[in-house]
């Protein structure tokens, strides 16, 4: 647990910084990996003053009843041999469990970044995230990963994030987009990527940190962690392939941005059915998202007129539904002891959905009031490098 522990923390650091850095132009990829970087630090110290406890502690089928709060609940007594343990994780320390979904917690949040770079304040982007890690990441968590939680009780099958993580982060995303606006020029001017290799590099390292992701969720070292292992390389590859060919058959040439978007919509789909499906199934999962989510970040972006700048929802909302309704269709009982029911997930999906829209919207005006959301003019012309931080890439 803490080997998965230290590779969903690498998915974010650098993972997600290098991956998102690449794709925005030069002069804001310092702004991006710094956003990044203060994410971790930031949901890092409120998940174990607030956050964990809201999420993982026994409470209404809503909320945790706070237990845990402020740093408080994770002793070892060397003398005694004692050691605090969850409800939800026994078999390990508190201190180890609350860590582990920390990392999903920072991951989260990191993820909305890329719907909004180049265009919002960092100030009122702690304040945002701040917000948000609290009152929309905790509360979806208890939801469907705390026993009492009330989509947990109606049966909602989410083994590592499929609606916690991916579609609470796509729709927030889509929601930031929509609120700030195009970035100048959208459209109608060309936004070359800064770096596809650093992008490349990111996209490696998480396909590598998610199976700390996937297995980890298992809690244990044991036949159901190998398995939700190999179903999650099946899935990444399929979903590398599937964007692969889809791209190259509708454009007339592949992309290594299409590979590394199909790798990520196949591990994205595979996240909530990892431990309750066959590889056979795996496969399957993997080849619908890749074709969805180039969809989604294609002809639905066009749809739907947002700059989602680096396609969250088109890639994390997307594959993430894709994955939660597999799940109920193609739930093994005899692998997990469980059955897939697809109205549960349709469920499970619209509830954060709506939830997560909202508070973000919400979020969104209560940080505007306090320090405004969108740099100006001239800031977002020149950079958000030199304007937010005075800081630029060499060269």
């Amino acid at each position: 647990m803490m080997t998965s522990t230290a590779l969903v923390l690498l998915m974010t650091l650098p993972g997600i910084a290098l991956f998102y850095a690449g794709m925005v132009r030069k002069k804001s990829v310092i702004n991006t990996m710094a956003c990044v970087v203060a994410i971790a630090a930031l949901v890092s110290l409120l998940w174990f003053a607030v956050g964990y406890s809201w999420a993982f502690t026994p409470g209404n089928g809503f909320l945790g009843n706070g237990s845990r709060l402020w740093f408080g609940g994770m002793e070892y007594l060397k003398d005694s041999g004692k050691v605090v343990v969850s409800h939800v994780a026994p078999n390990i320390p508190e201190s180890v469990y609350a860590m582990f979904q920390l990392t999903f917690a920072i991951i989260t949040a990191a993820l909305v970044v890329g719907s909004f770079v180049e265009r919002m304040k960092f100030s009122a982007m702690l304040w945002f995230i701040g917000m948000w890690s609290l009152l929309v990441y905790a509360p979806i968590a208890h939801w469907v990963w705390e026993p009492g939680g009330w989509l947990a009780k109606l049966g909602a099958l989410d083994f590592a994030g499929g609606s916690v993580v991916h579609i609470n982060a796509g729709v927030s995303g889509l929601v930031c987009a929509y609120f700030l606006g195009p970035r100048r020029g959208y459209g109608r001017e060309a936004f070359e990527p800064y770096n596809l290799g650093l992008t490349m590099a990111g996209a490696g390292m998480l396909w590598v940190g998610w199976f700390g992701f996937n297995a980890g969720s298992a809690v244990a070292a044991d036949g159901r962690a190998g398995l939700a292992m190999l179903v999650t390389h099946i899935a990444a590859a399929a979903g590398a392939m599937s964007w692969m060919f889809g791209e190259w058959v509708i454009r007339g040439r592949p992309s290594l941005l299409g590979l590394c978007s199909g790798l990520v919509a196949g591990l994205v789909a595979i996240t909530p059915a990892a431990g309750f499906v066959s590889p056979p199934s795996a496969l399957l999962i993997g080849t619908v998202a890749g074709m969805a989510c180039y969809w989604g970040a294609t002809a639905l972006k066009r749809l739907l007129r947002a700059d989602d700048s680096l396609d969250v929802f088109g890639v994390h909302g997307i594959g993430g539904i894709v994955g939660c309704i597999m799940t109920g269709l193609l739930a093994s009982k005899s692998i997990s002891g469980v059955e897939g029911n697809v109205l549960v997930q349709l469920i499970d999906a619209g509830s954060v959905l709506l939830y997560s829209s909202v508070m973000t919207a919400i979020l969104l005006l209560v940080t505007k009031g306090i320090v405004g959301l969108r740099v100006d003019e001239q800031t977002e012309l020149t950079g958000l490098d030199v304007g937010q931080h005075r800081e630029r890439i060499a060269g």
